[in-house]
């Protein structure tokens, strides 16, 4: 069986002994049609992965950035479908690992198997569902792992060391390391506590770390080489186009390009 992407970028990223970098992309924003074109200009820009958002009308992890992004994405008519389609189109543009970011509600009423089965033909490599914690994943995890994909979990500073160590048994790909007790957004500082959950998650696991809520500076992520395996910036891209609406693409590339050379020189330097 051919290794799967994420621990094939995962390996690579580890023996260059830097961050792994993966922006975040909502489907459908700013528009449907330059959503293939988005990732694509990412990945060249030097994104070793993507999470790609399915737009959901109550998104109760993600602030208002991203909260407004996916609901310019429902305007212009994105549904779980429509997101699929679109992660298909990329996966014809780029051989990086994909994780899709969903809510589990639209998931059940498209059905567990349905779902994740559409999702691998698609070209996804994992599932990332917020709202679905470790103890009740049986039922999807077992769809996910049918289809051939990763189930991603999630864990907190607040996260205690046997929930640590439940993320630890039940992820696989990466496991989502929310840097702050909230919800998604660019901040000016990382969070005190985030050194410790960090040390407290690699004690107990081997799967690979990634940090998200709030990156979007490179001290964030030259701060995070040789203590965690990756970091997605997410509201800082949106934020970045939001400001460009004319020519969106080049502020988001400029991001990532800022962020992964933030990364490399930190893991040379």
């Amino acid at each position: 069986m051919p290794e799967r992407r994420f621990a094939t970028m995962f390996r690579r990223t580890r023996a260059e002994h830097r961050v792994a970098l993966l922006p975040y992309v909502m489907s459908g924003f700013p528009t449907i049609e330059a959503t293939p074109d988005l990732v694509e200009r990412l990945v060249d820009a030097g994104a070793d992965g993507l999470e790609l958002g399915v737009p959901f009308s109550d998104p109760m992890a993600d602030g208002p950035t991203i909260q407004r992004a996916s609901q310019r994405a429902l305007e212009n008519g994105v549904t779980s479908r429509v997101a699929l389609d679109l992660l298909e189109k990329a996966r014809a543009r780029v051989n990086v690992p994909i994780a899709l970011m969903g809510y589990v509600n639209p998931i059940a009423r498209f059905g567990y198997r349905e779902y994740c089965r559409a999702a691998a033909s698609a070209g996804a490599d994992a599932l990332i569902v917020p709202d679905v914690p470790p103890e009740e994943s049986e039922e999807l995890g077992g769809a996910v792992e049918a289809a051939g994909l990763d189930l991603v979990a999630f864990i907190a500073p607040t996260t205690s060391d046997a929930r640590l160590r439940l993320a630890g048994r039940v992820a696989r790909g990466f496991i989502y390391c929310v840097s702050v007790t909230g919800v998604t957004g660019a901040r000016l500082t990382l969070n005190t506590e985030l050194a410790g959950m960090l040390a407290r998650a690699r004690a107990v696991t081997t799967t690979p770390l990634v940090v998200g809520f709030g990156i979007s500076r490179p001290e964030h992520v030259t701060w995070l080489v040789g203590r965690a395996d990756g970091a997605i910036v997410a509201s800082a891209l949106i934020d970045a186009m939001d400001a460009a609406p004319n020519d969106p693409f080049p502020a988001a590339a400029a991001i990532v390009e800022t962020l992964r050379r933030a990364g490399s020189a930190a893991a040379t330097g």
